[in-house]
């Protein structure tokens, strides 16, 4: 986490609101907690860690959109009127955060019911950029955004149906993180399209954002599969759009982006120019198709007894859903099957999709100006992803046109820690691509011992990559072992277990695969090869790479070179 681990809750708070003071920004809030009782809830934070609590986000300071609920406080969706008085328990996203010692400072402006792109559509006020008044934050998750791009929150809560995750972040030199759908529960939402909305976070870093995501990604409608790939591999496939795929850019997001494209291709990765087409194609239907009838479905009754403080842009989307027919639904849920059928076509043979978020950094007056056709082409690499099932997180990448400038780097659904992985490589370009340091999303998986043939750099390592298994560590077992020498192809040693000081350390890495993977790569396991449970130095036990005790006894000895690649390299 990148929070500053000498500062304690209690100061973390007092920081926060200084800072609210100093910066003047009211049309970020819509409702803010009185500084007294967000400094009681820091003060409990702290007495808990001093008692031994483990807390992992210890003084982290959180800014909640406005349509998720925090108890106590009333849940606005930016509609006054809305409103019904303050909420009897937090949306589990919310108090997850909480229970892990985050403080809440308040709930956040956004384009009401969370239509929008833009940070405008609100009788609170447009929120302005944080450091670029005259443009646009970013929506429907302005408020959040901006608290964290003005170093007032550390973590920001958002939604995200048609990229409020992701465009105020690209917009604020922020990370923003979504996941696959239906991984964090949206209990506690006020929705937006039911079946597309994710609750997301915005971080000035990857790390904090990950671990938040972690703790809030629990007993949603989905759950991690037991065959999720855990890790990227050293050299994966990005795929980027076609040069006719980024013509609604201006010309220097146009330029940023090569820039970026640039960037991957310095990780380690390989790009491959793909057709998007079909995917921007199926973006339109969440405003123009059916689908628009589920923003109907969560507020359209409301809004159709015309309350006074409903912004007049927003009612129009909206209301423009009450005419459509169950049939049309249906069809056009049909056309997403399809798309999404496509997009995994589009994408066979690669890792990973990289987009420019969004195509222009627009000011307030621009969007004031044209406030439906804006709104639309900001939504041109971001309306899709959740309708076709993928995942992104959304990475600062520079500047462009006088402002930050951010790419997404999309996923298919449940890999999403492929998308952080690479996330981290961009992040940081001094990082060791095979050293496993990326930050975890997905809990879980096997410790797997391997000691020849599966090491990085030997032939058959493609298999853990392919299984999407993640390097963790280098590491040597007890000394209860000897390293024999197989006659196989390709040539591969065996390890088998001797007792206790009659062997030696040998030395071998430690991957992770989820249990599914783990299944099948023992069933793909060729004799006389064998896995059981291996001791590592340290004491631990892990899954553990053996052979038979006739390949054993027929091996020859090489446990005096302490490894494999040291056999290797002096020729046996």
């Amino acid at each position: 986490m990148t929070l500053t681990t000498m500062e304690t809750a209690v100061e973390r708070v007092r920081a926060a609101y200084a800072r609210i003071a100093e910066v003047d920004r009211p049309e970020v809030w819509i409702t803010l907690v009185p500084e007294s009782e967000a400094l009681e809830a820091a003060a409990l934070v702290d007495a808990a860690v001093a008692a031994g609590a483990d807390l992992p986000l210890a003084g982290a300071t959180l800014a909640v959109k406005d349509n998720i609920d925090v108890a106590g406080l009333p849940t606005t969706a930016a509609c006054p009127s809305f409103a019904s008085g303050p909420a009897a328990a937090s949306a589990p996203a919310v108090q997850r955060l909480v229970d892990a010692g985050a403080v809440v400072l308040g709930k956040t402006n956004l384009d009401q019911f969370a239509t929008g792109l833009v940070g405008t559509r609100s009788p609170y006020g447009a929120v302005r950029h944080a450091t670029l008044p005259d443009r646009v934050s970013g929506g429907s998750s302005s408020g959040s955004a901006v608290a964290v791009a003005l170093g007032i929150a550390d973590i920001g809560l958002g939604t995200d149906t048609a990229g409020s995750g992701r465009v105020p972040a690209a917009f604020g030199g922020l990370v923003g993180l979504k996941t696959t759908v239906g991984l964090v529960p949206t209990t506690g939402v006020v929705p937006a399209c039911r079946s597309y909305d994710v609750v997301t976070t915005f971080t000035r870093g990857l790390d904090l954002g990950v671990l938040a995501t972690r703790l809030m990604a629990r007993d949603g409608a989905r759950s991690w599969p037991v065959d999720v790939r855990l890790g990227l591999r050293a050299a994966p496939v990005v795929a980027v759009p076609r040069v006719a795929d980024l013509a609604p850019l201006s010309p220097g997001w146009r330029a940023a982006f090569a820039s970026a494209v640039a960037a991957v291709e310095a990780t380690g990765a390989s790009v491959r120019v793909v057709d998007v087409s079909p995917m921007l194609d199926a973006a339109r239907l969440l405003y123009d198709g059916a689908i628009l009838a589920e923003r109907y479905e969560a507020v359209g009754t409301f809004l159709a007894a015309e309350p006074s403080d409903a912004d007049p842009t927003v009612a129009s989307i909206i209301l423009g859903g009450r005419a459509i027919t169950a049939a049309d639904y249906v069809a056009d849920r049909a056309r997403l099957d399809t798309a999404r059928v496509a997009a995994l076509d589009a994408l066979d043979g690669c890792d990973l999709l990289l987009l420019p978020t969004t195509t222009e950094h627009p000011t307030i007056a621009d969007v004031q100006a044209d406030p439906i056709g804006i709104n639309r082409r900001l939504g041109t690499y971001t309306n899709f992803v959740n309708l076709l099932d993928m995942a992104a997180v959304a990475v600062p990448a520079g500047e462009a046109d006088g402002g930050p400038f951010g790419v997404t780097i999309l996923s298919r659904a449940f890999d999403d820690q492929l998308s952080v992985d690479l996330a981290a490589r961009l992040l940081d370009r001094h990082r060791d691509t095979a050293a496993g340091d990326e930050p975890v999303l997905v809990d879980g998986g096997v410790d797997v011992l391997v000691v020849g043939a599966h090491l990085r750099g030997q032939p058959l390592n493609r298999e853990l990559d392919a299984l999407g298994g993640r390097f963790v560590a280098s590491v040597r077992t007890s000394d209860a072992y000897r390293l024999v020498a197989l006659d196989t192809v390709p040539r591969k040693p065996g390890l088998v277990r001797v007792g206790p000081g009659a062997g030696a350390p040998i030395a071998g890495e430690v991957w992770r695969l989820s249990s599914g993977a783990l299944g099948r790569f023992l069933a793909a396991l060729p004799s006389p090869m064998s896995l059981g449970r291996a001791e590592l130095s340290d004491g631990t036990w892990v899954v553990g790479f053996g052979c038979t005790a006739e390949a054993g006894a027929a091996g020859t000895d090489i446990t005096a070179t302490g490894g494999w690649v040291e056999a290797l390299r002096r020729g046996l």
